[in-house]
Parts: C-alpha cells; sequence; structure tokens
C-alpha cells in the first residue's frame, strides 16, 4: 500500500469518526482527536510496515544471514507489535490532557 492510499485510508478513517459521531456520543466531545490519532497511527503503521518488510531482508543478507528467514510471519509479528507501540505513542501525545 503506497502512503497516498494509506492517507485516503486514514483520511476515511478519521471521516467515518466524525460521521458516527453525528449520530452517536460514543466517541464523547473528543471525537476530532480520537479520528486524528487513528488517521495519524493508520498512516504510521503502514509506513513502518512498509519499510521493515522491504528492508529487513536487506539487512540480513548484509548481516550474512539467509534472508528467507525473515518469513511474512516474522515479519507481520513484528509490524503488529510495533504498530501497538505506535498507536498508544500517537495516542499519548495527541490525547494527552484531554482522555488520558
Amino acid at each position: 500500500m503506497s502512503w497516498r492510499k494509506s492517507a485516503c485510508s486514514s483520511a476515511r478513517c478519521a471521516h467515518r469518526i466524525a460521521a458516527w459521531s453525528a449520530f452517536s456520543t460514543v466517541y464523547g466531545e473528543h471525537w476530532l482527536l480520537v479520528g486524528i490519532t487513528v488517521a495519524v497511527s493508520l498512516v504510521g503503521v503502514v509506513i513502518w510496515g512498509t519499510l521493515s518488510g522491504s528492508l529487513l531482508p536487506l539487512l540480513l543478507r548484509r548481516l550474512g544471514l539467509d534472508p528467507a528467514t525473515s518469513s511474512a510471519p516474522f515479519v507481520a509479528t513484528m509490524v503488529d507489535v510495533t504498530g501497538l507501540v505506535i498507536y498508544f505513542s500517537v495516542a499519548l501525545v495527541v490525547l494527552k490532557g484531554t482522555l488520558l
């Protein structure tokens, strides 16, 4: 997924949160900050996943290891775990003082 598609996806997520907040109070009065948090973290996770998935085999080859060891399950697990760290880091920065 390119960064443009990621930006469009994150914009759609922010719009969905905005539309949902018009009909419901699930997100509360800070719905815009929640939308910004989701949008920014989505872009960050996609960029991180793309970079790590493409650079990890190159790094392993440079270290003299077999690049095939950086298989899809390993990269997916690494991206999932670091994606949570990215999401909570963005949430801490954006929502500090309001919801956190």
